[in-house]
């Protein structure tokens, strides 16, 4: 018997009492999985209660589920055959437990898909067939059962198949099997039988046997999602599963989405038999150090830069629904990939697929139950991979509130992939450091990032500070959104990803001037969060930001360039505040309310603030010159 083969992982599927339980209870039988005893205990209950003996009752563990006939969880248990192990995953038919069908369905290799021969193929059957095919298996026998009430006649037989053939086909699938099968008796489920001679194909373990294992996980590229982030001593430790691939010490990491790079310092571990390890593989959850001190957080994805995930702010994806409420164009939703969560928005349902017939039609909802190919957006780019290049990184979940209201896959990889240093870049050394140029300046760079709504006084402000911080002396500029817009980011619009693209390329230049020694005052709505995070890690011991707090109303009332009036009329779609959401800060540097304050109150409150964070002390400038 074979040792050391991790197991083959098969999902058990298929419309309510067509027989799934059966066949699972049988095949343990045949192969010997059963404890002793397990068989004549559920004979006996059944005896007690009245009723026949099921194989079914091996699997329904729930006393419920025995009293209400229905499989309602999913079950993993383990069995053995001469080729190999598998763990054969029991998944529920019935059209309420359709959520449990895809938890058990989400890491099979394989799947099983049984039919009732009498009945034949059902709405469900063709749910559950799609359903395979949307979570990316190719590898699909399929067991038509109940071969006894129809006398193992052949003719039935080869109706049904062709029925479920012509379907699977019509999806792009192509059953590896189709075979005769009457679990309760086990008719083909080990071996061939003499009650279907006019078949000749594998039996059930025979074809499980035949199927093709996956591709192992370490022979993929590397993706490490970071789970955390901890501090030991001077330590940073990254933590986090590694979902595929393989890393070393000293392999160059590349982190998606900010396109930071470190090399391995060490791989961490815990415990009283600590080991240092200089290589870790898929599968293994370890904590790392790098050599450089860099920006990273959870969600994040390590990577090898040549072999990099691809990260866009848009996804093609193939959905299954289970949401109570509909899924329907301008919704927004939590997706969950790997470790990150990202804010996503519905933007086009390019198709909705009635699993009954394969009719498609265009709609703007998906009801529960139902499947669809779906684009969404997100606010910040979202590391991925299409599905079949790598399922660890092509699956995500989608979360409404606390509850998870849709699964599916990544059809196809968009955008870029992650960007990386190249080896033909040389950072080129300025003669003059900041120390010196604070000296001569009187003050230190920085960037301080005015964000708030239209109409909260930014800009007004932001003008006025430079102006009398000039008059001081101080090396002093603004950047503000309206002229940026006309020069450096007049190429973009005013999408979500136009707006990432807009930030990322002014917090650039900001901290090219705050290097450059002089102080940089920003005035932009910025109204994402995560914009705004990924520009303070630029620089981190620059950046200060700034919410001007002006609420909603004060800024329709003041409305200074007419635009709420226009975003009212419906003439400015996505406008911050009314079409598209505006995120306050968690913790910024400063709060400077401005409702009820005059322009000099807050402009000196500001300068009262830069002041303080970026002058250099009579002592640092006496000390400096030898005095």
């Amino acid at each position: 018997m074979t040792t050391n083969i991790s197991p083959m992982k098969i999902v058990v599927v298929g419309h309510v009492d067509h027989g799934k339980s059966t066949l699972v209870g049988r095949i343990l039988n045949e192969t010997g999985a059963l404890p002793d005893g397990k068989v004549e205990y559920l004979k006996d209950v059944c005896e007690k209660r009245g009723m026949p003996f099921e194989w079914a009752f091996v699997m329904d563990a729930l006393q419920a589920e025995r009293d209400q006939g229905i499989t309602i969880d999913t079950a993993q248990i383990r069995f053995r055959t001469e080729a190999r192990p598998y763990v054969i995953i029991d998944a529920p038919g019935h059209k309420e437990f359709l959520k449990n069908m895809i938890t058990g369905a989400a890491s099979a290799e394989a799947a099983v898909l049984v039919i009732d021969a009498d009945e034949g193929v059902q709405e469900q059957s063709r749910r559950h067939g799609y359903l395979l095919h949307l979570l990316g298996l190719r590898q699909i026998a399929v067991a038509v059962n109940k071969m006894d009430l129809v006398d193992f006649g052949q003719a039935r037989f080869d109706e049904v198949k062709a029925e479920i053939v012509a379907y699977l086909n019509s999806i792009g699938v192509e059953p590896t099997f189709v075979i005769p099968v009457a679990a309760r008796s086990g008719v083909n489920i080990s071996s061939a039988s003499p009650e279907t001679p006019w078949y000749q194909g594998p039996s059930v373990l025979g074809a499980l046997d035949l199927f093709e294992q996956a591709r192992p996980d370490s022979d993929l590229p590397l993706r490490f999602p970071v789970q955390d982030v901890y501090k030991f001593d001077q330590r940073r430790i990254i933590a986090g599963r590694i979902e595929s691939g393989r890393l070393r010490v000293g392999d160059t990491l590349v982190f998606a989405p900010t396109g930071k790079s470190a090399r391995i310092a060490t791989i961490e571990s815990w415990g009283v038999n600590q080991v240092a390890a200089v290589a870790a593989g898929a599968g293994q959850s370890v904590g790392i150090t790098l050599d450089e001190q860099i920006f990273v957080e959870r969600g994040q994805v390590a990577s090898l830069a040549e072999r990099a995930p691809s990260q866009s702010h848009t996804l093609k994806a193939r959905l299954f629904w289970l949401g109570r409420q509909p899924l329907k164009v301008g919704s927004r939703y939590k997706l969950k990939l790997a470790t990150a969560e990202h804010a996503v928005e519905v933007i086009a349902i390019e198709r909705v697929i009635d699993v009954e017939d394969l009719a498609n039609h265009q709609g703007a909802e998906v009801g529960r139950n139902a499947v669809a190919e779906v684009v969404f957006r997100g606010k910040t780019p979202i590391a991925h991979d299409s599905f079949l290049d790598n399922p660890r990184l092509g699956r995500f979940v989608v979360v409404e509130g606390y509850d998870i209201v849709g699964g599916g896959v990544i059809a196809e990889a968009g955008g870029v992939q992650q960007a990386h240093k190249s080896t033909n870049i040389t950072a080129v050394e300025h003669k003059v450091d900041g120390e010196t140029r604070a000296l001569a300046n009187g003050h230190r760079g920085g960037v301080v990032w005015l964000t708030g709504l239209s109409g909260s006084g930014k800009s007004t402000i932001s003008m006025e500070v430079e102006r009398q911080l000039f008059l001081k002396g101080w090396q002093v500029t603004v950047l503000d959104g309206d002229n940026v817009r006309h020069g450096l980011c007049s190429d973009l619009g005013f999408s979500p990803d136009d707006r990432a693209e807009n930030i990322r390329r002014v917090g650039e230049v900001a901290h090219l001037f705050a290097k450059a020694g002089m102080l940089v005052v920003t005035a932009f709505i910025s109204p994402y969060r995560a914009d705004r995070d990924r520009v303070r890690t630029i620089g981190p011991d620059a950046f200060h930001e700034v919410f001007v707090n002006t609420d909603l109303d004060e800024c329709e009332r003041r409305d200074p360039k007419g635009l709420y009036k226009k975003a009212r009329a419906g003439q400015i779609p996505e406008f911050t505040g009314i079409s598209a959401p505006y995120e306050a800060p968690d913790s910024p540097e400063m709060v400077l309310e401005t409702t009820g304050k005059s322009i000099d109150e807050c402009v000196a409150a500001l300068i009262r603030y830069m002041e303080a964070n970026f002058s250099l002390t009579a002592r640092e400038q006496t000390e400096s010159w030898g005095f």
